[in-house]
């Protein structure tokens, strides 16, 4: 399931080098300049691979020449004890860029094998499971690549691109109608949504509108109900405490997407390893 990354940005990948290099590698001083080495990455646990454009700019931003031989196309399953790429190249460049350029591949790949469960669970029943804004500090747009990588959808980018309608901003424009109109008057052509957390407001939504309704935190009964009521007329989202033991069941009373917050913001990384195989 190869997908195509947003471009890189290579400031980002510099600050990501200088974070750990600083003024400079004083272990890999001992290693004379001009060696060149082979290693491998090795992978501890199953996982969906993700992340490789971010692994390759690391080792080459340290040495262009570096050469990285992928044994495993991105968004494969790859299983416990498998290798997953071989790199060579100078050896400090190498020693230098090996803890950044793994932290990148282990949680993006984290992201996607989370992402991948996800897109399994709710197979079949025409749901698109999305992420949202929790993600890590300087990692969005490489996380909610992660997350289509593994099989799931991405929810708006950020502030600027979707108006998502909440309690807050209800309170303060004073009505959902008036919210609505307000963001379609300002802003046409963008996807408005509003988030509802009963029946009445659920009514509001579809009267001022809406494209799309975010239930936020309601019962599965309440949900199957949900969906009779707005009979398509706006998209009908859920949020809010949903799990891989529940997200089956949301799914299955008809509701178009399920926005889980643990896509990204629960992760665990990926138990990987980089060795020296070769020295010369």
């Amino acid at each position: 399931m190869s997908q195509t990354p947003v471009e890189l940005n290579l400031d980002d990948i510099d600050r990501y080098i200088a974070e750990d290099l600083g003024s400079g590698d004083l272990t890999a001083d001992v290693v004379p300049a001009s060696v060149s080495a082979r290693a491998e990455v090795v992978t501890r646990e199953s996982m969906v691979l993700c992340g490789q454009a971010w692994f390759e700019a690391v080792f080459r931003r340290l040495d262009p020449a570096v050469r990285v031989i992928w044994l495993a196309e991105e968004g494969a399953e790859v299983s416990a004890a498998d290798r997953v790429c071989e790199v060579e190249g100078n050896a400090r460049a190498l020693l230098s860029g090996e803890r950044t350029a793994l932290n990148l591949l282990q949680t993006l790949s984290g992201t996607a094998t989370i992402a991948r469960r996800y897109a399994q669970a709710v197979a079949g029943t025409g749901v698109k499971v999305l992420d949202t804004r929790k993600t890590l500090p300087g990692l969005r747009l490489a996380q909610k690549y992660a997350v289509r990588c593994g099989g799931c959808h991405n929810h708006r980018a950020g502030l600027y691109d979707a108006v998502l309608i909440k309690e807050n901003h209800i309170a303060a424009a004073g009505s959902i109608g008036e919210a609505v109109a307000t963001a379609r008057r300002l802003h046409p052509g963008v996807l408005v949504e509003v988030e509802v957390e009963n029946f009445p407001e659920l009514e509001q939504a579809l009267a001022a509108g809406a494209d799309r309704i975010m239930l936020d935190d309601f019962e599965r009964d309440a949900l199957s109900k949900a969906v009779a009521v707005a009979a398509g007329r706006a998209e009908l989202e859920v949020s809010g405490s949903i799990d891989l033991d529940s997200i089956r069941a949301v799914a299955e009373t008809g509701v178009d997407f399920i926005s889980v917050g643990g896509l990204t913001k629960h992760l665990r990384a990926i138990d990987l390893s980089m060795r020296i195989a070769l020295l010369g």
